[in-house]
């Protein structure tokens, strides 16, 4: 398959990589088309896609039942009106119709808007009034039906509402029944061009209202590389990639690159996570590849592994904020498996990471993909030396690579305030060590500034999570009238932990970082609590630490 997208379809080294990797693109790209319904016709009994649930139900779906139901699914779509340059909200949780979905949106030309479950009626709202929204099709559940439903006498635009069950209430066409009774699929003459809008997520700033990020139809292609080369998949992986359908790590690692490789998709439909869940379907459905935010690995580091045959699992990935080092090698003790770090972000696919014949630097985010023209730069964009702290950059004066964002949508000064002048600006604060490798500082916004020292809130959350004593920790800043501002840590003990929370603690955990990273950077505060806020994705809300303590402050 992927020799018909690169003209070099395999790597020895990061030299190697970064001198030959050359894309093949075609002049119209579908990646329904174009990927899934060749290996349709070239592997249709190929398991393409692995669905369970909590509940113990299973499906299986080979590359032909994904092309035969995608096909079905947009003559479905079609006949409620639904055509190209749609814009369609999916809040369909890990529901197996969120593949066939996206799929025959594809098929059709229709924008696929995927949102998570958890919207209340003015995200709703806003999202369908700012996008121009014309279907829902949602997860039949009482909480995320009647946040829908609130919402419609505020959107005009939307003109078809579809429940996949198990509710279906007035108003909402009912998927199950309807479905199967689908016209025969004509493929429109010409579903897309590659400079269309194929996929659009609302993401979350630190302020104001969430942007909408388009992507064009090649943003599927440049995720070949996340799939096939750092996640390092094969015909005969089986690849679990712990997210839900609303974030944009969902198709970084359910769907493109995955099937790129002919890897097969597994999905755990469930309601609450636990560690213990995630590693019981590893050792049941003989994973070979997984990749999860580091949140996930700090809980599954505290479980027993001895009760678990984790004997399939062959690869491991991580990426959505950055992994301490303390996780990485207490994983690599319990399972002999290195943790391949990746960096992007909902603008872009993977910049950074680290591929599989390169050497991991526990804590660093990689090396630079070459697919992107990466920089790090000062403040007055001059680029900065080895060892100096600046923001990372994509540099887009030679053209606009493959996987990075089309615009913020009905938003041209967003747009520019980003990337202007040739250049996409990140937001994120990292540093290059002489061997290439970027090591994450923070969000340009997280960053902390005491006494005149420029602290990044990942160097300290490292350091502490060096202690037995810390599951989890966010580090955030809070005023100081003499320092300007000071370090907090709110902190998640882990159990053993728990009883000895006090003043005695404090004290030996501020003694820590200052052994462990610059005395400087320690915390003059800690807070300990029984969980963080996170988003679904499960990277730290740190900005409602901020305005926590901040409303406190105001209501002193």
């Amino acid at each position: 398959m992927i020799e018909r997208f690169l003209k070099q379809t395999s790597f020895t080294s990061q030299d190697d990589y970064k001198k030959n990797l050359q894309f093949i693109v075609p002049e119209r790209f579908n990646f329904a088309y174009d990927v899934m319904d060749v290996w349709a016709e070239e592997k249709p009994d190929k398991v393409a896609l692995i669905w369970t649930n909590d509940e113990g139900a299973c499906r299986k779906f080979t590359f032909k039942d994904l092309k035969e139901q995608s096909d079905r699914t947009a003559a479905y779509f079609m006949q409620l009106g639904i055509g190209k340059g749609d814009m369609v909200m999916l809040i369909l949780k890990r529901r197996y119709e969120f593949w066939l979905s996206m799929l025959a949106l594809h098929k059709i030309g229709a924008v696929a808007i995927p949102a998570t479950h958890m919207l209340t009626k003015h995200d709703i709202v806003y999202r369908n009034t700012r996008a121009g929204i014309k279907a829902i099709v949602c997860v039949g559940e009482s909480y995320v039906l009647s946040q829908v439903s609130a919402a419609m006498a505020e959107s005009p635009s939307v003109k078809v509402l579809v429940s996949v069950g198990p509710e279906v209430p007035a108003g909402f066409h009912d998927w199950h029944r309807e479905w199967p009774e689908a016209p025969a699929f004509v493929r429109p003459e010409h579903p897309n061009d590659n400079s269309d809008t194929m996929l659009m997520y609302f993401t979350s700033g630190t302020s104001g209202e969430p942007k909408m990020v388009a992507h064009d139809f090649l943003y599927a292609l440049g995720h070949l590389t996340t799939g096939v080369f750092w996640h390092n998949l094969a015909e005969d992986s089986i690849h679990l990639t712990v997210a839900d359908t609303g974030w944009g790590k969902a198709v970084w690692g359910k769907l493109y690159g995955q099937w790129f490789a002919g890897a097969a998709v597994f999905v755990f439909d469930h309601e609450k996570f636990t560690a213990d869940k995630i590693l019981r379907q590893i050792e049941k459905y003989h994973i070979t590849s997984f990749c999860a935010p580091p949140t996930v690995y700090r809980f599954m580091i505290h479980e027993d592994f001895s009760k678990y045959d984790l004997s399939s699992l062959r690869y491991c990935t991580t990426a959505g904020e950055a992994l301490n080092p303390a996780v990485y090698d207490k994983f690599l003790k319990l399972t002999g498996i290195r943790l391949m770090e990746g960096f992007g972000q909902t603008e872009t696919t993977m910049t950074l990471g680290t591929m599989p014949w390169t050497e991991p630097k526990p804590g660093s985010m990689g090396l630079p993909n070459p697919q992107y023209d990466i920089d790090l730069v000062k403040p007055d964009g001059t680029p900065c030396e080895d060892g100096e702290k600046g923001e990372i950059v994509i540099r887009t004066d030679k053209g606009k690579p493959i996987g990075l964002f089309k615009e913020y949508y009905r938003d041209e000064e967003l747009t520019r305030q980003a990337w202007h002048d040739g250049v996409y600006h990140t937001g994120d604060e990292a540093w290059r060590d002489e061997d290439g490798y970027y090591w994450f500082v923070g969000r340009i916004d997280d960053v902390i500034k005491s006494s005149g020292y420029r602290i990044g809130p990942f160097e300290v959350e490292s350091a502490l999570m060096t202690h037995p004593a810390v599951m989890e920790c966010a580090i955030t800043g809070v005023p100081d009238e003499i320092r300007g501002m000071v370090v907090k840590a709110t902190i998640v003990l882990s159990k053993a932990w728990r009883d000895r929370a006090g003043d005695e603690l404090v004290k030996e955990l501020q003694d820590h970082v200052k052994h462990e990273t610059a005395p400087y950077k320690y915390p003059r505060v800690i807070e300990f609590v029984d969980e963080l806020p996170k988003t679904i994705s499960g990277k730290i809300r740190r900005v409602e630490i901020r305005e926590k303590d901040k409303k406190m402050k105001n209501e002193e």
